[in-house]
């Protein structure tokens, strides 16, 4: 019987190893642990775990094709809902969607529906050969993408699918988005599977153009007006941290994650063959509990540094995936938990040598259902510190909302679209964390797949 199958257990690099190199933590499955792991799904008939996922791929489909070790068929049945079936098993928070509904998983564990998927997409990257590209009939009509994060990749992917001549404008030299700059090679590699992603949509006939900042290099109105585009899908991201405001946060040694990731991920500072610097600091405190905080202070442990996290609330409220919580402690990584910075200290020179905290409780539940936290009065106490890194989420970048006539932003400067990606502006769509502020890459292709029908019906509809 499937459910007398125990999960079985993904390979991992050695902790203490890991914790000071770059390489690749999780090993994932080979082909016959895939094919054991798979055999334990139930093939539900009202399969509730596609109904928590947010591209809803065919789960009990493709899980069945594993099963049976037709591996191309299995890469197929994803391919008809994601065009990143390598990243997604990599960074997708399987526990809170398809994994999380998993019928097995009410009396034993859930399938490994990750690791498995993972396993499909990487053996369809290694025997692309074996994988048809779709014929595709194009219809004439050109539709501009800009980023080409996952929102972007998914949009451009299904609109190259219908028929579109698509071209995605990436303002970075390397095309990815988040995956690139935000997600560490430990966790994502970039040439091995990032690119080779990529590569997958610019075999559907998907143009790419790199170094193009929309809002500078060229506008919106001028992709609609002047280009030949008949339509617009923005995808490109949040990019822009956010701080506490509290006093220090301007010293030397107070980064944002963004900017520190970036170094790290786009730019290589942690390779000794690239030039580009980095503050590597000897104690390192990272500020917030998301998964960009745990990425950072993994990065920070790696690159030499005694490495902590400084949470407001207990490590029961902790948004990141228990998953990388599990690994940064196997790695050393501190966890001060219920502690709030209120002021960054430095020296005569201005450089942080310290962060002052205080101790905080939880109170009544706010809004969204998480308890509040509050300051302990007189409970001041101080961290010795040389680097402090803010994890404390991002906004969209205000360049195209400024430079875009009638397109409409909240307060948080994300775009006003509604479910399907439309936007005040016709002829504009976006989707991803440009409209949400930062979330899951998983949700990110969501809204781009969602866009790419919307943008489908409203071209069609046009005489």
């Amino acid at each position: 019987m499937a459910n007398r199958i125990p999960r079985v257990p993904v390979r991992e690099q050695d902790p203490v190893k890991r914790a000071a190199n770059f390489e690749e933590v999780c090993y994932g499955y080979d082909a016959e642990e895939a094919q054991l792991e798979a055999s334990r799904c139930l093939n539900c008939k009202k399969p509730r775990c596609v109904e928590s996922c947010p591209v809803h791929v065919d789960i009990p489909g493709f899980i069945s094709k594993v099963a049976a070790g037709e591996f191309r068929e299995a890469a197929l049945v994803i391919a008809r809902d994601s065009s990143l079936p390598s990243v997604c098993g990599r960074v997708c928070p399987q526990e809170t969607q398809c994994e999380g509904s998993c019928v097995l998983g009410v009396k034993f564990e859930p399938v490994a529906i990750g690791k498995l998927e993972r396993f499909v997409g990487d053996w369809a990257i290694e025997n692309r050969e074996a994988i048809p590209a779709p014929e595709i009939e194009r219809n004439g009509k050109r539709v501009a993408v800009i980023g080409s994060g996952p929102a972007g990749l998914a949009c451009a992917s299904d609109l190259a699918k219908l028929g579109y001549d698509v071209t995605v404008f990436e303002a970075l030299h390397e095309y990815g988005g988040v995956l690139v700059y935000g997600i560490p090679e430990f966790r994502l590699p970039k040439d091995r599977i990032v690119a080779k992603e990529v590569e997958a949509v610019q075999r559907l006939g998907v143009h790419f153009e790199k170094d193009v900042i929309v809002g500078h290099t060229m506008t919106v109105d001028d992709l609609l007006d002047n280009q030949g585009f008949e339509a617009v899908f923005v995808g490109s991201g949040a990019g822009l941290p956010r701080f506490m405001g509290i006093e220090g946060e301007n010293l030397n040694g107070v980064f944002s994650a963004n900017e520190y990731l970036t170094r790290a991920n786009l730019m290589h500072a942690y390779d000794s063959h690239y030039d580009t610097p980095i503050y590597q600091g000897r104690r390192v405190v990272v500020v917030g509990g998301g998964n960009v905080a745990m990425d950072a202070v993994r990065t920070a442990k790696r690159l030499g540094a005694d490495a902590v996290i400084v949470y407001r609330r207990s490590e029961a409220e902790l948004p990141a995936r228990v998953e990388e919580v599990h690994h940064a402690k196997q790695e050393g990584i501190e966890f001060r938990m219920l502690t709030n910075p209120v002021r960054v200290i430095g020296d005569e020179a201005g450089k942080v040598i310290g962060l002052e905290c205080v101790e905080m409780e939880l109170g009544e539940p706010d809004e969204s259902g998480r308890r509040s936290p509050k300051a302990k009065e007189g409970s001041n106490f101080t961290i010795d510190c040389d680097v402090v890194i803010m994890a404390l989420g991002t906004s969209p970048n205000p360049l195209i909302k400024s430079t875009t006539k009638g397109l409409e932003t909240n307060r948080r400067g994300c775009i006003v679209a509604d479910e399907e990606g439309h936007t005040s502006r016709e002829g504009v769509f976006a989707g991803g964390d440009a409209v949400t502020g930062a979330a899951t890459v998983i949700l990110a292709m969501g809204a781009g797949r969602k866009a790419a029908k919307a943008i489908h019906e409203y071209l069609h509809g046009k005489k």
